[in-house]
């Protein structure tokens, strides 16, 4: 237990490494949410409890105990401006006092105490995670324009699958004790995961179309497709130490199914279905409440946090029929719901990037609207998880053709999530961001969610400003207007959280997209984590449009977790207008000590459509800077001005430097290629060592060619884009 306990130090509570749980909140900032949540690192004794002393004004006002080193009231705070400290109930020693505000931003959210949402929960008939809909034969003209065609899909969907979709058993895998990752292992990984998310999906469809229809053929169905779940050997293939997300796979969807059915199953069936519920979710409870929670105090775990809000389902749909519900509820729900995300700040994000935020939330629709209609509480309402719509509709705007930064990035987006997710939300954005999403809803969740759809009762309209930034994760959008589906793209990443688990070794890289198509892209592709392309390639500096040197040395993204954490960016300054935006981000943490100064700095120039991009180096030694690009279109370089021309999905891009001297060009051959797509990479760079570097780069989308100047004065230099002026440092 020791090696997850924090040594004894002068301020106790404050995080010794940054893998371990921020102490929360702090620095007299004002709180999004009201009640906070108050988090701090373990007492080295791991006492059974601690205190929490909130004052106001030198006034103690409110003390809290938690049994947890976390704590998030039930009830919100006075507008005002507040103290507070934590120390163990069984010794004396209180933290540092930290301050934080509650003010007229800070939005009242409110989540009742285990027992009483339990209460609830027990309160609401089957199916407690179905909203109360009329049998579909005596839908309303409304009900059966919205949610017709989706019962009428879903309904061939299943009806098809009853025919060609093959039960499955643990015969089709092995048990694998290996601890290293091979590519088979790699693969069956993901065949397990694909293969029950089949399964659990026809599972699911059926049960719900039966409460729906009362129709027989999809209550033998869903019958058949649960024995099939039930009879998986927890201790087989399916474990939760051979592929720990299949045990939330299976255990979810029996105990959804279950909740549509329970009234008509037999004793013997029912008593199977659950025993495999409680078996399977036992893995992942037993796993994660060790250490009275290890999450609690190393909280970035992704596997753990998506098997925390799996375990917050199945307890909220159990409760009542297994026995052991009531504890996985107490120890997952509260918990899960007070801090949705370690990946970014209160104003929502996800640092891991686009594409993981899109796995994240179509898991967390999977846990919201359960507990919207089981207890309800409204988790859209929460105000994180409106600054994750944010985040989407920004970074991954409507008709954009692949995601951005981290894992994943070379994928397509899901319109059917980001329209589910956006759905829930009654403002005008997330109804612009709905209608504009390509494609219908994903059936099986139309008709889980709340009628009518919240984002259905407003009048759509896009963003009017067309810069956004979060300043947790340290990630930009620069858009020449959001709402028009031809625009350019600025993307801008320096982030706190390195290299760290799904995020890569690209602090201060940029990405610009045309149309939704990336010009400027990012390389490689997610074979599978840990793989040796994903080690040597996908995740390096070089395999972004970021800066390196020496024949591509770039950030830290190996050796060990604390190195990888550390290798850090941030934003050092932002501002947006109608004419210009600017972003500026420092990235020398992320080189590991090698560098003593790597700073970028961006400007998008609204008004002409144009990028500037000065990247400043700095050594003790000296090196061979590099400005790297990638591209997926025909790529071409012309010698006597150095300028790169990319054509693309019928779009163009060029790319010149604007001081020339001393650069040479090359492109870089034998490049690992996606199946279906040519990746090109060129690199600028100085060919004379040096300790410093500056690169000035013109990135100009449509190849319109403007006439650039650049003067310099006693104070600085004068770069001239076109009409439009910028001051760079001397």
């Amino acid at each position: 237990m020791a090696t997850l306990c924090g040594q004894a130090r002068a301020d106790w509570a404050q995080a010794a490494t940054p893998l371990e749980i921020k102490t929360l909140p702090a620095n007299l900032a004002a709180q999004p949410q009201n009640p906070p949540t108050f988090s701090w690192s373990r007492y080295s004794t791991s006492p059974p409890s601690y205190t929490i002393e909130v004052y106001s004004n030198g006034a103690l006002v409110t003390t809290y105990t938690s049994y947890r080193n976390w704590y998030m009231p039930s009830r919100a705070l006075p507008a005002g401006t507040y103290s507070w400290r934590v120390t163990p109930t069984t010794v004396t020693d209180w933290s540092t006092m930290r301050s934080f505000t509650i003010n007229a931003s800070s939005q009242t959210y409110e989540v009742p105490e285990n027992a009483d949402l339990r209460a609830r929960i027990l309160q609401r008939a089957r199916p407690r995670a179905l909203q109360t809909l009329p049998l579909y034969s005596t839908w309303s003209g409304g009900l059966l324009t919205e949610r017709g065609p989706a019962v009428t899909a879903l309904t061939k969907e299943v009806q098809y699958q009853i025919t060609y979709l093959p039960i499955i058993s643990d015969t089709q895998w092995t048990l694998d004790t290996s601890t290293v990752t091979t590519t088979a292992q790699a693969a069956q990984i993901a065949d397990i995961r694909n293969q029950l998310g089949k399964q659990g999906r026809q599972l699911e469809a059926s049960a719900l179309l039966y409460k729906l229809t009362g129709s027989q053929q999809f209550l033998t169905e869903a019958l058949r497709r649960g024995d099939e779940l039930a009879a998986f050997n927890p201790l087989g293939p399916t474990n939760y130490y051979q592929q720990d997300q299949a045990p939330f796979a299976i255990a979810s969807a029996l105990i959804r199914a279950y909740d549509c059915v329970s009234n008509v199953i037999d004793p013997t069936r029912k008593a199977a279905w659950l025993a495999s519920v409680a078996a399977y979710t036992n893995q992942i409870y037993g796993d994660l409440s060790q250490y009275n929670g290890r999450i609690d105090q190393y909280p970035f775990d992704s596997h753990a946090i998506s098997n925390t809000a799996g375990v917050a389902l199945i307890s909220t749909l159990a409760v009542g029929d297994i026995p052991d519900a009531t504890a996985w509820f107490d120890f997952a729900f509260r918990s899960y719901v007070s801090s949705l995300s370690v990946w970014s700040g209160p104003e929502g994000g996800f640092a891991n990037g686009t594409a993981y935020g899109e796995f994240a939330v179509d898991l967390y629709m999977q846990v919201w609207q359960p507990a919207l209609q089981a207890m309800g509480l409204d988790l859209y309402g929460k105000p994180w998880s409106r600054g994750f719509l944010n985040f989407f509709m920004y970074f991954v705007p409507p008709g954009q053709t692949s995601h951005v930064f981290g894992d994943g990035h070379e994928v397509k987006p899901t319109s059917q999530v980001m329209k589910a997710y956006a759905s829930n939300f009654a403002t005008p954005a997330a109804a612009w961001y709905v209608n504009n999403q390509p494609g219908t809803y994903d059936n099986l969740t139309l008709l889980r969610s709340p009628y009518p759809l919240p984002s259905s009762s407003v009048t759509a309209a896009a963003p009017t400003v067309n810069a956004f930034m979060l300043p947790t994760i340290g990630w930009g959008a620069m858009h020449s207007k959001l709402a028009d589906p031809g625009r350019t793209s600025v993307y801008f990443k320096s982030s706190s959280y390195g290299s760290y688990n799904h995020s890569h070794g690209d602090q201060n890289s940029l990405v610009v997209m045309s149309g939704g198509y990336p010009m400027l892209g990012e390389g490689g592709w997610y074979d599978y984590y840990g793989s040796p392309m994903w080690t040597s390639w996908y995740r390096t500096t070089k395999a972004h449009n970021a800066l390196t040197f020496d024949g591509g040395i770039g950030q830290t993204v190996t050796g060990g977790n604390l190195s990888i954490i550390n290798a850090t960016g941030r934003i050092n300054a932002f501002s947006t207008s109608s004419a210009m935006d600017y972003i500026e981000g420092d990235a020398t943490p992320a080189y590991g000590g090698l560098l003593s100064s790597a700073v970028r700095k961006v400007w998008y120039l609204r008004s002409q459509d144009e990028i500037v991009v000065q990247d400043l180096a700095k050594s003790a030694n000296v090196h061979k800077y590099e400005w790297n690009y990638h591209t997926f279109g025909t790529l071409t370089y012309d010698p006597t001005t150095m300028k790169s021309s990319i054509a693309y999905q019928g779009r163009t891009l060029c790319l010149r430097p604007i001081v020339t001297t001393g650069l040479v060009y090359n492109t870089v051959a034998n490049l690992p290629q996606m199946t279906g797509r040519t990746e090109s990479q060129g690199v600028y760079s100085f060919g004379t060592a040096a300790t410093n570097g500056e690169f000035l780069m013109l990135i100009d989308p449509g190849c319109k060619n403007p006439t650039v100047t650049l003067t310099t004065t006693s104070t600085g230099r004068t770069l001239t884009v076109g009409s439009q002026a910028i001051t760079l440092p001397k």
